[in-house]
C-alpha cells in the first residue's frame, strides 16, 4: 500500500470517528423534565433542608437581618460608620431610593412629581424616631408600595443607605449648638456671607 492510500485512510477514519455522537445521545434527563427514575416523577433532587450556598452561611442576624437576638430592630449600626460608607449610602440612595423620596428624603421625587402615591418624609418624627434596623428591614421585605429590593441592592449597601438615610435626617434637625466649633465657624462664615449679599445696597 502506497503512502497516499495511507493517508487517505487515515482520513477516513478520523473523519468517520468524529461524527459519532455518543456522549450527546446517552441516556441522561434534561432540566425540568420528567424522569421515571423517581416516585415524583422528577428528574431534578431537592436540595436537602438546610443546605447553604458556600458564602451565604449569614449567621450575624444584626448585620443580615437587622434584629437583635430578642427579635427586635437594632438601634446601632453593625458597619463601621466612616466616611466612605456614607459616600456609597448616597450614591445607592441616589439610585434606588430617590426616584420615589426625593434627594432630599422629603417623599417628592420624580416619579411622585409624574403622579406615583407620595411615600412619607424622613423627617417625620415618626421615622426620625425609628431605630436604623427598621430603614433596612424595610429595603430587605418591603414596605407597603414598596417592593424588596434584596435582590437588587447587597446587606452592606443597605446598611450605607440606611446611614446615609440618618445623615438626611440630621442634616434638617442639626443645631448649630451640636457642631465643632471649626465647623460653627464655616456655618457662620457662609450665613453671614449670604446675608450680605441679600442685603440691600442703599444706592437706589
Amino acid at each position: 500500500m502506497n503512502l497516499k492510500k495511507l493517508a487517505a485512510l487515515a482520513l477516513l477514519a478520523v473523519a468517520t470517528t468524529s461524527c459519532r455522537q455518543d456522549m450527546y445521545d446517552q441516556p441522561k434527563t434534561k432540566d425540568l423534565s420528567s424522569s421515571e427514575i423517581f416516585k415524583d416523577g422528577q428528574s431534578a433532587r431537592p436540595i436537602p433542608e438546610g443546605t447553604v450556598a458556600r458564602g451565604f452561611l449569614r449567621e450575624d442576624q444584626a448585620l443580615y437581618r437587622g434584629l437583635t437576638p430578642e427579635g427586635t430592630f437594632v438601634a446601632t449600626l453593625p458597619l463601621p460608620l466612616t466616611k466612605d460608607l456614607l459616600l456609597r449610602g448616597r450614591e445607592r440612595f441616589d439610585i434606588f431610593c430617590s426616584p420615589c423620596h426625593g434627594r432630599q428624603g422629603n417623599g417628592r421625587g420624580m416619579i411622585v412629581q409624574r403622579g406615583f402615591k407620595q411615600p412619607t418624609s424622613f423627617h417625620e418624627d415618626r421615622l426620625r424616631n425609628q431605630p436604623i434596623g427598621y430603614f433596612f428591614d424595610v429595603m430587605t421585605n418591603g414596605f407597603g408600595q414598596m417592593s424588596s429590593y434584596a435582590s437588587q441592592v447587597p446587606p452592606e449597601d443597605r446598611w450605607a443607605i440606611a446611614a446615609y438615610v440618618r445623615a438626611l435626617q440630621l442634616s434638617q434637625h442639626a443645631r448649630i449648638k451640636d457642631l465643632s466649633a471649626e465647623d460653627r465657624a464655616k456655618v457662620e462664615k457662609e450665613t453671614s456671607g449670604k446675608e450680605m449679599k441679600t442685603k440691600p445696597s442703599g444706592n437706589g
